[in-house]
């Protein structure tokens, strides 16, 4: 895997990554479980944060100088599983992109530590919710 700062470069720069955001939050916006977050929200400013992230996240010359993004997404009650759909959709979009694998591996690396930050909801108990519990 290219080492972190090479992965924007690896990526191919700001343009595969700004389509990168751009399909991802298509994505999101139509999943029935998380459309629901961005309802009356400025989707531009979103994409734009991200991609921002992303590019200091990858090496590249951004840096991220939005909101504390533990604090942009504490009111939302996130969950694991949300944060599993964006993964998901977010893997999806770059093997529609042909992002090689090391790059890819690179990037969701990049996005992983985000789970500890915007997750917020705490995990469910009981009976019935011990087999979706993560060790």
């Amino acid at each position: 895997m290219p080492d972190i700062a090479s992965l924007y470069d690896a990526l191919g720069g700001d343009e595969p990554l700004t389509a990168a955001v751009e399909r991802l939050y298509d994505k999101i916006i139509r999943d029935p479980e998380l459309a629901p977050f961005f309802e009356g929200v400025v989707l531009a400013r979103h994409t734009v944060h991200f991609r921002a992230f992303l590019r200091g996240a990858l090496g590249g010359p951004d840096t991220y100088r939005g909101p504390a993004i533990d604090r942009a997404h504490a009111h939302l009650g996130l969950t694991d599983h949300h944060f599993d759909l964006v993964a998901g959709h977010l893997v999806a979009v770059l093997g529609e992109l042909e992002v090689p694998a090391d790059v890819a591996d690179g990037l969701l690396g990049a996005v992983a530590p985000l789970r500890g930050i915007v997750v917020s909801a705490p995990v469910p108990t009981g009976p019935d919710t011990a087999a979706t519990v993560r060790t």
